[in-house]
């Protein structure tokens, strides 16, 4: 699969780059490419969420009525969790959401990623950006040139060595910036336009083959 390669202002550089079939261009496992969302949406989770159970509650034990006569229900305990400020029953405890996933499902959820991207013609390869210094005016042109200022966007760069570029357009909305080693299936997806540099196409490809 070919695609061209253009400028950070939008414009054809008259070049075109070979996209590996075997990543670009595959048919794409829904199924894994659900099961990498679960697992990042999940592994976001701090599960710190607690209730009071009815032990934990502070409060007399004293029997609060006599057991007959009453006409009521009897009862035990101020903490039952039938009065107001009593204990709740099975409330949430601290949980750990996160669960493993195998490496290749984890590439081939990667991979599937892509190929929709590539196929929805949602993927621009970009030649490597290299900002002087951090200014978000200039990430911002970027995206005025190749329209797509008003869409969510994510920006593969090669490494983090330029932090130029990471610095520049952290603050800008809508817009996301990763390296190819950190790339997830979520973030993939959840972009309206890819923008990948073409020095991570090589490293996209070393990392997923």
């Amino acid at each position: 699969m070919e695609i061209s390669v253009l400028k950070n202002s939008g414009e054809d550089t008259g070049r075109k780059i070979t996209l590996s079939d075997d990543i670009f261009g595959i048919e794409p496992n829904d199924h894994a490419i659900y099961l990498d969302v679960k697992q990042y949406l999940a592994n976001q989770r701090q599960g710190t969420h607690k209730s009071k159970e009815r032990n934990e509650i502070a409060g007399s034990t004293k029997k609060i009525k006599r057991q007959k006569g009453t006409g009521t229900a009897r009862a035990g305990s101020i903490k039952s969790p039938i009065f107001r400020g009593g204990g709740r029953v099975f409330g949430p405890q601290p949980r750990d959401y996160s669960f493993k996933l195998n490496k290749k499902l984890k590439s081939l959820a990667r991979k599937s990623a892509l190929a929709y991207k590539a196929k929805d013609n949602g993927l621009v390869v970009l030649e490597d950006i290299n900002f002087e210094s951090p200014k978000t005016k200039d990430f911002v042109k970027v995206l005025n040139g190749l329209s797509v200022a008003d869409k969510k966007t994510l920006l593969v760069l090669p490494d983090s060595a330029n932090k130029n570029v990471v610095l520049s357009g952290r603050n800008v909305k809508n817009a996301k910036i990763t390296t190819a080693d950190s790339l997830n299936t979520y973030d993939v997806l959840n972009a309206d336009s890819l923008l990948i540099s073409e020095s991570s196409i090589e490293k996209l490809e070393n990392l997923l083959k």
